[in-house]
C-alpha cells in the first residue's frame, strides 16, 4: 500500500476562512517532501428540485478565474452550526428561496492534492419564495432551470464549479434516470 505519512505540519499563514500549513511528509518509498496544504472550514451547499423537474441555479461572476456560470448556493458552515441547518441557510440568504426538508446529496473534496476542504451538498423536492435575497450580491440572477438540461450545461462549459457540477449531475440522474 503507497501511504503517504504526514508527520506534522504548522501554520505559515491563517484567517478567518483558512490555514496555510507547511506539511513534513514521508513519501512511500522514504523521501520527505516538503508539502503546502490549505485547511478549511467546511462549506454547505443547497438546491431544490419543483414538480416541474427544475432545479434552483444562481448565476453568478467569480473574480479569481474571471468566470461566469450556474452554481448552487454555498457558503461556510459557521462555528457549531449544523451542515444541514448551514446549507438551508445560504439557499434563504442567496435565493429567497426556503428549502422543504433537506436530504444529503453528496459530500465532496473539490481539492484533496491542496486543501481538506469538504462540501456538503443537499437539496429538497421543494421550496417557498420567502421574498428578495438578503444577499443579492451573490448573484446576478436566480432561475429554475429545467433538469434535463444539466448535462448540456456542464459540457458547454456553464457549469464550471465542480460541487455544482457534480451535485446537478447526481440530481439529474436521481430525478430524470
Amino acid at each position: 500500500m503507497s501511504v503517504w505519512k504526514n508527520l506534522g505540519e504548522h501554520t505559515v499563514y491563517e484567517n478567518p476562512w483558512l490555514r496555510v500549513n507547511l506539511a513534513d511528509v514521508v513519501l512511500p518509498d522514504g523521501r520527505h517532501l516538503d508539502h503546502y496544504l490549505i485547511r478549511q472550514r467546511p462549506v454547505a451547499l443547497a438546491t431544490a428540485v419543483n414538480e416541474q423537474d427544475e432545479v434552483l441555479l444562481l448565476w453568478r461572476h467569480r473574480f479569481i478565474p474571471d468566470s461566469w456560470g450556474w452554481e448552487l448556493a454555498a457558503g461556510v458552515v459557521e462555528d457549531g452550526e449544523d451542515l444541514e441547518a448551514a446549507a438551508a441557510r445560504e439557499m434563504l440568504e442567496e435565493t429567497g428561496w426556503r428549502p422543504g426538508p433537506l436530504r444529503h446529496l453528496l459530500t465532496v473534496e473539490p481539492s484533496n492534492g491542496l486543501s481538506d476542504g469538504r462540501h456538503h451538498i443537499y437539496w429538497s423536492d421543494s421550496a417557498e419564495y420567502v421574498g428578495h435575497p438578503t444577499d443579492d450580491f451573490e448573484s446576478d440572477r436566480r432561475e429554475w432551470l429545467p433538469l434535463k438540461n444539466v448535462p448540456d450545461l456542464v459540457a458547454r462549459g456553464e457549469v464550471r464549479a465542480s460541487n455544482s457540477a457534480a451535485a446537478l449531475l447526481l440530481l439529474h440522474h436521481l430525478r430524470l434516470g
